[in-house]
């Protein structure tokens, strides 16, 4: 098996370094290092999104989700896969109109840039650093699990790849980085589906009757995770909105040449993330049907294991050329799950210290071209080192709650801004810094005393996820900051930027 996978690994590391090489020739400006120039088409910036958006946590932590606790382990498919529907409604068309980089390119069109730059940047970097030591750190166990390398080695060779890939490809290595990813998930998980239905004759009927069998109807039903409704509740708000706040999603909106492509590019994310959600219920009801829990969780407690254990089955069983064939390409697929998106995560941190912070902050936007391009690769090897050091310290800890933070944070500290300063006239610069850093500061400080942290009795918020309270919390301070500071020059520029945020005149490009 391991002859297999090593082969496997060899190969995407090979295709991933020459789209690297042929990227790194084509950048040689800002714009095509933070937006790929704005050249890509609606097809290839939805297969970008989709493979920038579906993680290792969708590919193996949904499976196993399901496969440990039934219905209740579909609520983050549906929750990330709805979220596209603010993304389209509400973000996609007025970020592409109105920013050129970054988030805080919009917000900074009419309010002062100095003070929502540097907010904006501070809650994309702990977005970005927040939701990367997650993957790191899920890197480095399912790298040490699946392939037998130990979890320093994997933590290098991933943090690595990903500096490689932002630092000398920018924006165009990463988008083709995550079309491959997505083609090669969507593959696996589609010749998985079709497996799993093809030894109940593509019986749907039959396929959840045999496991209503097994578990009882229960299983089928919902409340056997999500006990609490007001939890339920918490963490779909957190997913539906948080995906519009996401830094490394908001900066694809910016890789294509127009609005009209934007909308396109959520339409195709929509189609292959839908398709990929509703095939994670074949393979976490399959490997339920076809294995038990204890044996899936004797691999991995949290059923990390059941997509990759389900492979091998479907090959063949543990042992035969088949089984381990199969196992070995899920294992690759994996791989490159993590790098497609670790790499995205990158690339928006870079962005937010780089343009955000140190040229348009420090340097009040007076940097040269090559100078812009210059900091901006180093910000990538300085955010690649911290990864690779926060990842190592990490080790052994359980950071599952971070994914749900890094939504958390990005529902309650950027959606708010976003939509105030695209559809608000008083909005203004003390309404935006307000809300940004209440947003922050009540989803992690929520989070902080949470059951994430102590027992159920011992904590002092009842909920794992704040959304309920931080995502209005960050609403309310937004109003309430604009109102009690009015800026009349804020509110004279709102009509400029209604019109290009909705027609896209003087756009850039």
């Amino acid at each position: 098996m391991k002859l297999i996978t090593y082969g496997l690994f060899g190969l995407i590391v090979a295709i991933t370094l020459g789209i690297t090489y042929w990227a790194a020739r084509r950048t040689n400006s800002t714009s095509e290092f933070y937006a790929a120039g704005g050249n890509l088409n609606g097809v290839q910036n939805g297969f970008a999104i989709a493979g920038d958006y579906m993680s290792a946590a969708s590919f193996l932590g949904i499976a196993g989700l399901i496969a440990l606790n039934g219905y209740d382990g579909f609520l983050y498919s549906v929750g990330w896969l709805v979220a596209y529907i603010s993304v389209l409604l509400i973000v996609a068309e007025p970020l592409r109109n109105s920013g050129k980089y970054t988030m805080a390119d919009v917000l900074a069109y009419r309010l002062k840039p100095k003070p929502v730059r540097t907010a904006a940047a501070l809650s994309t970097l702990t977005i970005s650093t927040v939701y990367l030591i997650a993957q790191m750190v899920g890197a480095g166990s399912l790298i040490q699990l699946l392939m037998g390398i130990p979890y320093e080695w994997a933590i290098i060779i991933v943090g690595t790849m990903m500096v490689l890939y932002v630092a000398f490809g920018g924006m165009l290595a990463t988008t083709w980085v995550q079309i491959v990813k997505a083609g090669l998930l969507m593959t696996g998980a589609t010749m998985m589906g079709i497996m799993v239905m093809w030894k109940f004759n593509f019986n749907v009927v039959d396929f959840f009757q045999v496991i209503s069998n097994k578990y009882g109807q229960d299983f089928l039903e919902p409340g056997k995770l999500y006990k609490n409704p007001i939890e339920t509740i918490s963490l779909g708000l957190a997913l539906v909105l948080g995906t519009a706040g996401m830094p490394h999603i908001l900066m694809r909106f910016y890789t294509v040449p127009t609005a009209k492509v934007a909308r396109q590019s959520v339409i195709w994310a929509m189609v292959l993330i839908g398709a990929f959600y509703i095939l994670t219920t074949f393979l976490g009801f399959g490997a339920a049907a076809f294995m038990t829990p204890e044996f899936i969780k004797s691999f991995d407690k949290g059923g990390n294991m059941a997509a990759p254990l389900l492979a091998q089955f479907l090959g063949g069983g543990a042992g035969t050329v088949g089984g381990e064939a199969m196992l070995s390409f899920i294992v690759a697929v994996a791989f490159a799950t993590i790098l497609a998106v670790v790499a995205g995560l990158t690339l928006a941190a870079s962005s937010a210290f780089a343009h955000d912070f140190y040229v348009n902050v420090l340097k009040g936007g007076r940097v040269d071209e090559a100078s812009q391009l210059k900091v901006a690769r180093m910000a990538t090897f300085g955010v690649g080192a911290a990864a690779i050091a926060l990842g190592l310290l990490s080790k052994g800890q359980n950071v599952a709650h971070l994914v749900a933070l890094a939504f958390a944070v990005a529902s309650a500290a950027n959606v708010p801004v976003v939509v105030f300063s695209v559809f608000w006239k008083k909005f203004n610069t003390a309404g935006a810094v307000t809300g940004i850093i209440v947003g922050l500061v009540s989803s992690i400080g929520l989070v902080a005393v949470s059951p994430n942290y102590f027992p159920p009795e011992q904590a002092l918020f009842p909920l794992k996820n704040p959304g309920i309270v931080s995502i209005p919390l960050g609403f309310l301070a937004a109003y309430v900051g604009a109102l009690l500071f009015p800026d009349k020059e804020a509110e004279s520029k709102f009509d400029e930027l209604y019109v290009r945020a909705n027609t896209g005149i003087g756009a850039e490009n």
